[in-house]
């Protein structure tokens, strides 16, 4: 993969991650969104409906299908948030509880697979890198610069 860009590996190795969360996900007729909704309610205080989409890196809109197949399918359940009239919000039902589990042992299964076939050095610099990347996006350090291409 040496004459691969950096954008093209992030991408192609997100999409087959992705592929496989699904495929694992389409057993249980979940999709990897759901499993990764299930993850980002907390299980005990529920969450706040306007918070969930940043949680999950998502926008709000994009959201709105997974939550309403997850509600019809009895995973979560919408209540008034109390201290907010206007807000709402999320919380997970049992059935959606032992989902969150299935979805929490997928991802360790994959975490653990993954950290037995790398070093701890190898895991250490991926994560620095994937940090360096994160940053130079958030500080607009990309576009924002006049830098020269080799």
């Amino acid at each position: 993969m040496q004459d691969k860009t950096i954008d093209y590996i992030l991408r192609f190795t997100w999409q087959t991650v992705s592929k496989m969360y699904n495929e694992e996900a389409a057993k249980y007729g979940a999709t990897m969104a759901t499993g990764f909704a299930l993850l980002s309610i907390d299980k005990d205080k529920g969450i706040p409906s306007t918070a969930l989409a940043p949680r999950m890196g998502m926008e709000a809109t994009s959201l709105t299908r997974t939550l309403k197949s997850m509600e019809q399918r009895g995973l979560i359940v919408r209540k008034k948030n109390p201290a907010d009239g206007r807000g709402v919000l999320i919380f997970l039902t049992e059935e959606g509880k032992q989902k969150r589990e299935l979805s929490k042992q997928t991802v360790l299964q994959f975490n653990e697979v993954i950290k037995s076939k790398i070093t701890e050095e190898q895991l250490t610099n991926f994560m620095q890198v994937a940090d360096i990347i994160n940053e130079q996006i958030l500080e607009k350090e990309i576009f924002d610069k006049n830098i020269k291409l080799k």
